[in-house]
């Protein structure tokens, strides 16, 4: 017994330095340093017996930080409009809170009057092959026109955004180096909770920071992605972790001892801003499959299985739905299907609406974020095997998995449709509403997606657009018409929610 202790002990003070270093760094940059509370430093016999048990045992975080700091940069996002920048500050006090404690609108002020050669954010990246690819988070690098990438060495480089995913808040990034430190992708179906990991980042300003803990927990959905409405089909399966995980830290690595990528750091659940115990990162296996899609086919490949559904571990989403329904479904473990949508591989297959998937290839589903995960990462034209209950009984069937369209192939960004390619869809605008605005044209836009052109030039759902290089739009028809296989700079004219009018452009994709 006291042989274990010993083992162990060693371990948690490295736990507890992680857990000292994190509360310092907040009241450093929460207080004025004149101010600041330094007990933390006081007690120097007891800093100096710590850290000397540490260092005797703590060759695997060593060797592991050793690794995965030169393979970790900076990425500093760029906007060149105050208006911009200011919007884009609001994603990354969504995903880490206000870190200026609580002054948004004043925040939003400082950023409006900030030069255009001031980064309106910044935050990491992760260094996956020597010749320059990184992969960080999608709000990161959202909106920027510029983004600057710098190593650990200091030396800086203009970064190219070869891709991006909202749904896994995953992006792809390249520079024009070779010889690179970079990080091997490690199995992350593979962690276990309980083990020791390693985030490293650039967390509150401090270059190549490193803090340790464990894997708190796996396939966590928080329901971060889709809550503003940015990610149409999110997939959270998040690995929870207690690694101190600050702004400044998103898009970096989680490592394991070995120094190998098991997640990308990319969200912390706070009431603060600040660290308090719980940071999420996307799963490696999950990220991989994201990147290799961008720089394979130039966009994401994703199948379903065409349901609609109802998670069943959700206690509240089960009452609701019975109370809407006027049914009596349990709550319990798996996803109850309620439906099927056009050309489902799932209905195809032979499972029916009131069916409860259990598993999918034999990997237990006990809630919706193991079936996003399950599936999200599979392509189009992938078979899976789905395991499911019906009147009691359980059943298997083989699904093959469709796109959005109804499709099992894969598709390039030249197969995209110009309302894809674009980011939006277009709804016709009544006659009446033209009338009483004096308008002879327009189009209300729909489905803007984070990211895309549209939305790079201020467009957002339910602006009205008027006309598209010169040429007044009344539907969607029009819309693919004007620029199905048009190359060029893109012109377009539309009224925002207030009523005021712009013309702005992009370069068609």
């Amino acid at each position: 017994m006291k042989s274990t202790l010993k083992k162990l002990l060693p371990f948690a003070v490295v736990g507890v330095i992680s857990g000292a270093t994190t509360v310092g760094t907040i009241q450093y940059f929460g207080h004025n340093s004149d101010n600041a509370d330094q007990s933390y430093f006081t007690k120097s016999s007891n800093a100096s017996f710590v850290g000397m048990n540490a260092a005797t045992t703590g060759d695997d975080f060593v060797k592991a930080a050793k690794t995965t700091v030169p393979a970790v940069v900076t990425i500093k996002n760029y906007q060149s409009k105050s208006s911009s920048r200011a919007s884009e500050q609001d994603l990354f006090d969504f995903f880490f809170g206000d870190p200026f404690g609580g002054g948004r609108g004043q925040q939003r002020q400082k950023q409006q009057q900030m030069p255009d050669n001031m980064p309106s954010g910044m935050g990491s990246g992760v260094i996956i092959s020597p010749d320059g690819y990184i992969i960080s988070n999608n709000h990161v690098v959202a909106g920027a026109n510029k983004l600057e990438v710098v190593l650990s060495n200091k030396k800086a480089y203009i970064a190219t955004l070869i891709g991006t995913d909202p749904n896994t808040d995953i992006s792809l990034l390249k520079i024009e180096e070779k010889g690179l430190p970079y990080l091997n992708f490690a199995n992350s179906d593979n962690i276990e909770v309980g083990q020791w990991v390693l985030a490293v980042g650039n967390p509150l300003g401090l270059n190549s920071t490193v803090t340790a803990g464990i894997v708190s927990a796996k396939g966590r959905g928080i329901g971060i992605l889709g809550s503003q409405g940015k990610a149409a089909n999110p997939i959270e399966s998040f690995i929870q972790t207690d690694a101190a995980i600050n702004p400044g830290n998103s898009g970096g690595a989680l490592v394991n001892t070995n120094g190998d990528l098991i997640g990308i750091n990319s969200a912390i659940q706070s009431t603060t801003g600040y660290y308090q115990g719980y940071g999420f990162a996307v799963p490696a296996n999950l990220a991989r499959k994201i990147v290799e899609d961008i720089k394979k086919f130039g966009i994401v490949q994703r199948g379903f299985l065409g349901v609609t559904s109802l998670d069943l571990s959700d206690d509240q989403q089960v009452a609701a739905y019975n109370m809407q329904k006027k049914t009596s479904i349990k709550a319990g473990s798996g996803i109850y299907i309620t439906g099927f949508g056009e050309k489902s591989g799932a209905e195809e297959s032979g499972l029916k609406a009131g069916d409860i998937i259990t598993k999918i290839d034999n990997v237990a589903v006990t809630d919706f974020a193991d079936l996003s995960m399950s599936i999200g990462s599979k392509r189009p034209g992938d078979k899976v095997q789905v395991t499911y209950s019906r009147n009691g009984k359980e059943n298997m069937t083989t699904v093959t998995l469709k796109d959005q369209k109804g499709g099992t192939s894969t598709r390039t960004k030249d197969d995209l449709s110009v309302s894809e390619k674009i980011g939006a869809d277009f709804d016709p605008l009544n006659e009446s509403f033209k009338t009483s605005y004096g308008l002879n044209s327009g189009v209300i836009a729909k489905n803007v997606s984070e990211g895309s052109e549209m939305a790079k030039i201020g467009i957002v759902d339910n602006y009205i657009i008027i006309e598209i290089n010169g040429k007044p739009v009344n539907s969607q028809k029009d819309v693919e018409k004007i620029l199905d296989k048009y190359q060029g700079n893109v012109q377009v004219k539309f009224i925002d929610e207030y009523g005021r009018m712009y013309t702005k452009g992009f370069k068609m994709p």
